[in-house]
């Protein structure tokens, strides 16, 4: 953790609102488009977003700040966002696929507006809820495997398989586009 974040992080504590805000302004963006990603829904990002950062302001007493404070706020974004998944009845999809995003991610940031991220969002936009959080987690936000594991509270072996499998789907969608 910056020694700015354990800075605003112990503002905080105190009940300083402004130090909030300025944590709100660091992370919401990245959280809003993670939560974008997993959900392909914008008003429930914004929703999911707004709940994580309630329970951050909430909890933040029971935060340990000798452990960095992204994993622990991410964690807290997942579990907002599996919740308001379970929630939510028009969440299923019956979709699953999978692919090579190393390429396809580098290409979307070469190209902030270009063709390219277009169709990244569009194949992300097709994955299971399963498939698109680790990618996600792991391609957009730079988590380690082991960092996807312990936020989603699975084992490292099923995060390594949701993301071959994911990347394999991916792979499929975004191959498919090309013939279209």
């Amino acid at each position: 953790m910056s020694e700015r974040e354990k800075k605003l992080i112990k503002k905080i504590k105190k009940g300083n609102q402004f130090a909030f805000k300025q944590l709100y302004e660091a992370y919401a963006d990245y959280s809003l488009r993670t939560a974008f990603a997993i959900t392909r829904n914008q008003s429930d990002a914004s929703d999911i977003v707004q709940e994580t950062f309630i329970k951050v302001y909430r909890n933040i007493d029971s935060y340990d700040t000798s452990k960095p404070f992204k994993p622990w706020f991410y964690q807290i974004l997942i579990n907002e966002t599996k919740r308001y998944l379970k929630k939510s009845s028009n969440q299923e999809m019956n979709v699953e696929f999978e692919h090579a995003l190393d390429y396809l991610f580098y290409i979307s940031q070469e190209e902030e507006n270009g063709e390219a991220k277009e169709d990244l969002e569009w194949g992300l936009e097709q994955l299971d809820e399963l498939h698109r959080t680790v990618i996600t987690l792991k391609y957009l936000n730079g988590f380690s495997i082991k960092e996807i594991a312990e936020l989603l509270e699975l084992n490292v072996n099923t995060i390594k398989s949701r993301l071959y499998k994911g990347r394999q789907s991916l792979k499929k969608i975004m191959g498919g586009m090309k013939h279209e």
